[in-house]
């Protein structure tokens, strides 16, 4: 199929074309024609996919059909996002796949990290859609300074994630503010029940789209290298040097580690950057550009980076520190070979990460060979499991007394 098919105007086709789109991803070819009808969609796709155009295209194709003359632009489609990074990226779609339409649409972002009362204004000067982190939307919306009355389209990005940021409690409140009668776009890696609640209290009439893809993507080749913890640098300069990668993400543990081991390897003449959360807005947008642009191989970073970042020519992705989650493991990979390309992902795992790794296999429908190269190879042996004694019946606390405990020892904290 290609877009010509998916009743996209020709304005749309032609900045595809430019931009080197040629035909749709699955998820695109589900998606676009379910959303041009006019319906509800609930659609379950993996990170890299294309999910933003999916719901970008529509939107940008029924704004333009729908839009009156001569009027001033008033907010028709909400977007809200887990990370500032994919509130801009969508941001920058929507700009981008617009170009070349008759009334070019104009798109606000709202993150934190920057002025309220700035981005507040542009909103004001006319907007027709509004991308959005969640936490900071509800906080321009108790202002009261926006006029949502007139939205037609509300998209959630990365709901899955979203929850883990507390939005079920901040869900009604967005509800509140905005029309009932409106189109609803969902969007999200996994669908666990707290997920699927969620989208309950948008719309019970959603289409729902899944795409069944391999869990992990065919063209990333998939290492594994035990190691000592403190040979993780060590081999991983080593593995640079040796196999000439290119553009190298890191995903580490937490955002200290993340600016200790940056500021090691550029004392060993890496171009090497962090990228965190404790970073200020200007300093993570000019990290990302400088990383993207080349000017920085190697970006050490938290799971910040593990969603939306949408850089073409990461050759290799490193588990430092493997993540909690094992579906992070599959967002985390998906950073490289995209845009058709090949990639590579590697993991360093010791004796107390092992079995970790085995969980992330087995969700993942992998089975790695496990790798040590001469110098750096992993020593001492696995701690024994000792099984402790069994549970003496009727002995235990209950659910409900260790949630009572814990309860009142927060309650003496506060």
């Amino acid at each position: 199929m290609n877009f010509r098919e998916l009743a996209l105007s020709q304005a749309i086709q032609d900045i595809l074309k430019v931009q080197g789109y040629t035909s749709p991803t699955p998820i695109q070819e589900s998606v676009i024609p379910l959303v041009i009808e006019g319906k509800d969609v609930r659609a379950k796709a993996q990170t890299g996919s294309g999910k933003s155009a999916s719901f970008v295209l529509p939107i940008l194709e029924l704004l333009d059909q729908r839009r009156g003359e001569g009027k001033k632009a008033k907010i028709k489609a909400l977007v809200l996002t887990p990370t500032r990074e994919l509130t801009l990226q969508i941001t920058e779609a929507f700009e981008t796949f617009g170009k070349y339409l008759a009334v070019k649409p104009k798109a606000v972002a709202i993150i934190g990290g920057e002025s309220i009362g700035d981005q507040l204004y542009k909103v004001q000067q006319g907007c027709d859609i509004l991308v959005a982190t969640s936490g900071r939307f509800l906080e321009v919306l108790s202002k009261k300074q926006m006029n949502l009355s007139h939205i037609e389209f509300l998209v959630l990005d990365e709901a899955d994630k979203m929850l883990n940021l507390g939005f079920s409690e901040e869900l009604d409140h967005v509800l509140e503010a905005i029309p009932s009668k409106r189109q609803n776009l969902m969007f999200s890696a996994t669908y666990p029940q707290k997920v699927l609640d969620i989208t309950a209290k948008i719309t019970d009439k959603a289409v729902e789209v899944s795409i069944e893809e391999a869990q992990t993507v065919v063209k990333i080749n998939q290492r594994v290298f035990e190691v000592d913890r403190d040979k993780r640098g060590p081999l991983l300069r080593h593995l640079l040097k040796t196999e000439k990668y290119g553009q190298v993400l890191v995903f580490m543990a937490n955002k200290r580690a993340t600016d200790n081991i940056a500021m090691k390897f550029k004392k060993y003449g890496v171009s090497a950057q962090s990228f965190h959360g404790d970073l200020d807005q200007q300093e993570r947008n000019e990290t990302l550009q400088d990383f993207k642009q080349k000017k920085v191989q190697v970006l050490f970073a938290t799971d910040i980076a593990a969603r939306g970042l949408d850089i073409d020519d990461i050759d290799c992705i490193v588990n430092y520190d493997l993540p909690r989650s094992p579906d992070d493991y599959i967002h985390r990979i998906g950073r490289t070979a995209r845009a058709g390309k090949f990639g590579h992902a590697i993991s360093f795992i010791d004796f107390e990460s092992m079995d970790h790794f085995k969980l992330i296999e087995k969700r993942s429908e992998i089975n790695l060979k496990r790798e040590q190269i001469e110098g750096f190879e992993l020593t001492g042996e696995a701690p024994k499991k000792v099984k402790g004694p069994a549970p003496v019946k009727g002995k235990g606390k209950s659910k409900k007394d260790r949630a009572r405990e814990k309860a009142a020892q927060e309650a003496k904290k506060a």
